[in-house]
Order: structure tokens, then sequence, then C-alpha cells
């Protein structure tokens, strides 16, 4: 029985993750996001697909994340009819997100459109239509965690929680029967453990092969305790010495109902009663509604605090939602007081960048950094050191104090990976997918020090790559 598994997707970088598995004549893909960054990386979200999406039996999705979620209106365009299997929380996250990210994509492609005709240019389709988003979300087929299923000939699946969003999974593969069955262990994108309101990643004994994420594989996150303290210590200094505004670019699912948590637990302690919180990002807000309706999947303390307190929430305790345009407008007038927390987590489009264009320049301000950057967005360059950023054509100062906090992070750092990949036995072959290439080589490095976390195999994967599954534990390499 053929069996081969290929990297198209977060390969040497963080986003677009894709992979395709082929087990005789039969095609799945794990994940089909999107290619986030600067202009030139979402420009390859437009190249062809380099297989024949007619061909593909079915996708696993780990999470909803769009960077592994937002190509798959493409792929229903393009030919996809098959089944899209995945947690019944990430169904519910991403009936809000794919069409969130096609409505983006039909406005700046209207704004592309307009330049356009008055060089007499042809006028652009955009990447996919809200049309395409709600055709993916009927070809959603809802599981649960731990519920192993046949998805196509010889090959099953079961998720198990990887605590990074809710919904959230790694995915166990069996493929092929009998002595020739390989099992495949595919991360996702681990959480972290000890983390507010979910549930600490699930840990696997076997593999014949496992892919891992390695976005911060050779970096350390703050400890909780000492994260908890710099943010204390972040609004004090804002009260007392600043009296501006505080700026929080988060993502929309995860990062943002944290957030919420946070202020709810810490309301006394962190005296937020002097400030207005605001929630200004419409499918955050939809989004933490999921979360709401699906308390059962949250950890024991959050569900502790439900139980104990009927009828007040904790991600609904403190805030403000800011649903309309002219509300969101109408926070640019007000000058110290205000905490909002909006999207893009990147800061590449959403609102932040309307509330950047009022406070950005202003030294009383605060912004904090809580989320992973990727190379090419603002907020990467932010983080970099840059002095100034282009807002809606207009050049803004950076002049408010940039807080980088990464303790808040959902994914895991280098020790992380190393305890949940130190779990397997026999330290299955490895392979590394989703982090920038330094961090990938940082991992290799620690990995193949320490006996207990040495693998038979290990590689970084690289654009294209194929791998002979009937080699393993070798890891060998097919021309395409």
């Amino acid at each position: 029985m053929r069996m081969t598994l290929q990297f198209l997707g977060a390969t040497e970088e963080v986003t677009g993750s894709c992979h395709l598995l082929s087990v005789d004549h039969e095609h799945l893909l794990l994940d089909c996001g999107l290619i986030q960054g600067g202009k030139a990386d979402e420009l390859r979200n437009h190249e062809p697909f380099t297989f024949d999406p007619e061909s593909i039996s079915a996708v696993v999705l780990s999470h909803a994340h769009i960077d592994h979620s937002g190509r798959l209106p493409l792929l229903v365009k393009s030919g996809f009819d098959g089944p899209i299997y995945t947690h019944k929380a990430t169904t519910e996250l991403c009936a809000i997100m794919l069409k969130d990210a096609a409505m983006l994509q039909t406005r700046d492609t209207e704004r592309v459109n307009k330049k356009r005709a008055k060089h007499d240019l042809a006028p652009l389709d955009p990447l996919f239509t809200v049309e395409d988003a709600e055709q993916v979300i009927k070809q959603f087929v809802p599981l649960e965690y731990g519920q192993v299923t046949r998805i196509i000939p010889h090959v099953d699946i079961c998720l198990s929680d990887a605590g990074h969003i809710l919904g959230s999974a790694l995915v166990e593969l069996w493929l092929g029967e009998g002595e020739a069955q390989k099992k495949i262990v595919f991360s996702g994108d681990l959480g972290r453990a000890g983390m507010p309101i979910l549930h600490n990643p699930t840990l696997v004994d076997t593999a014949d092969l496992v892919l891992m994420e390695s976005t911060y594989g050779n970096r350390f996150h703050r400890s909780w305790t000492d994260t908890l303290a710099e943010l204390k210590e972040i609004f004090a200094k804002a009260v007392s010495e600043s009296q501006g505004n505080i700026l929080l670019p988060a993502f929309s699912v995860g990062r943002a109902q944290e957030l919420l948590y946070l202020f709810h637990l810490y309301a006394k302690e962190w005296e937020l009663s002097r400030w207005r919180i605001c929630l200004d990002s419409p499918m955050a807000i939809e989004a933490t509604r999921v979360y709401v309706n699906n308390y059962p999947l949250m950890d024991e303390d959050f569900k502790r605090f439900t139980r104990q307190h009927p009828g007040q929430h904790p991600l609904l305790s403190n805030v403000e939602f800011i649903q309309t345009t002219e509300e969101s407008i109408a926070l640019n007038d007000v000058h110290k007081g205000l905490i909002i927390i909006a999207g893009s987590g990147m800061c590449n489009g959403g609102r932040i960048r309307s509330h950047f264009e009022h406070n950005l320049w202003r030294p009383e301000c605060d912004v904090i950094i809580c989320g992973y950057q990727a190379i090419g967005t603002p907020g990467r360059a932010l983080v970099d050191g840059a002095e100034e950023l282009t807002i809606h054509g207009n050049s803004i100062k950076a002049a408010a104090k940039l807080h980088t906090v990464g303790g808040l992070s959902a994914h895991a750092d280098q020790a992380e990976l190393l305890n949940w990949y130190r779990h397997f036995d026999n330290q299955p072959p490895l392979i590394l997918v989703h982090g920038e290439p330094e961090a990938q080589h940082g991992l290799v490095e620690v990995l193949n020090q320490d006996p207990k976390t040495k693998p038979q195999a290990i590689a970084i994967a690289t654009q294209g790559d194929r791998l002979d599954l009937n080699a393993l534990p070798k890891l060998v390499w097919k021309t395409a």
C-alpha cells in the first residue's frame, strides 16, 4: 500500500498550514490555511494549488485560526466537495471567521479595483466570497474529542484537545491495515500547560511519525506568575504616569477571550475599575459568545466559577462590546481611560489600525503586544523597533510605550514542546513544521542534545517535500 506525506504549507514559516496525505489512490489534507504576512506573502494565496482540489477525498482541520483554515473556501471554489472533519467547536468558530475573511477579501479587492480602474486595468476577483465560505460550512463534519472515526478507506483519525484555542485539536491518524499500519500524530498548534480557560494539551504515547509545530522552538515564555505581575505593573504605571489609553491588538479567537477572563479574575488587584474596557471587534464578540455557549470544554477553574456564581459569566463581567463602526469611531474622541482590545492580532487589518492612527503617536498611550507577529506584518515591525507605521496612507509615529508580553502566548515554548514530545515512547521520527528557520534549528539542536528527547530521525519540512511513509522509521524523501 503506497503511503506518502507531502508538505505544502507552514514550511520554514509559521502560516499557511497545509499537508497532503496519500494512501493508495485516496488523498486527504491536514489543514488548508492562509499565508499571512506582508503583501508579497499574501499574494501567494492567489497561486493555484499544487494538487487537483477535485482529487481530495477529505480534509482534517486542526482548529479555526485562519492560518490553518483560511484557504478552505478557495479549495471548495476550486472543486473540492468532500467532508471536512474537525471538532464541533471549530465548526462554530469557522462559521464566523471564514465569513469575515471572505468579507475582507471582497472589500480589499474592491479597493484595489478602484485603483486599477484609474489605469484602465481589468478588475480582479476576490480570492473567495461569502458564498464560498458558506459552502465550506455545509461540508463540515463535527467530531468530539476522543472519537475514533474512519474518514476514507484505510484511514482512521482521533482528535484530542491541543489546549490552544477552543476546539483546537491534535490529530492521531492510523494509515493502512495490520502489521503495515502506520500511526501519524499531527500536533496542530500546541497550547500551554496551566493557561486560563482551556485544558492542558493532551499527551500522546505512541506514534510512528510526529509532525510538530515549532513556532517558539528557540524561546522560553515568561512564567505565568511573572506575566501577571508584568501586566499589573503596566496598568499601574499607565494610571500613575501616562493618563492615556491602552491598546491591545488581539486575535479575535483565543487571545481576546483569554484577556477578558484575566480582566475578570484580576479586576480588583489590577484596579481595572479605573478603566473602561472595550472589546472592539464584531468577530471577537461573536467568538466570545461561542466560548460562552461551550463552557463544558473549559478547564475546572472556569467551570467552578460558573457553578458558584449563577447568572455571572467570567467573559462578560466587566467589558463593553463595541459592535458598530459608529461606536468604534466614537472611541477616537476619548483620550484617556480606555483599554481597547481590537483585531487584528498582527495589526495588519481590522479596527486596531484606526485606534493606532489616533493613539500610536501619543507618548502617554501604551500598546501591549501579546501574540505572535509574523514577518512582514505591522505588529512585527513594531516589535522589531519601527519608529513609524503607514496607516491608511499616512505615516504615524510610533511614540506610544510598547510592551511585548510573551507570557500570554497560546503556543508552547521550547520547554513545553520538548515535554510534549518526551511523552512518546521510543522517540519516534520527528518533522518540524509551522516555525521560522531560526526557531526550528534551535529546537533541533536541543532535541539532539538530550538522550531522552533525541528522535530516531529528525527533519525540518521544506516546501514540496514528499515523504515515503512505508520507509519509517527512516525519513526517506521521494521526488515528485
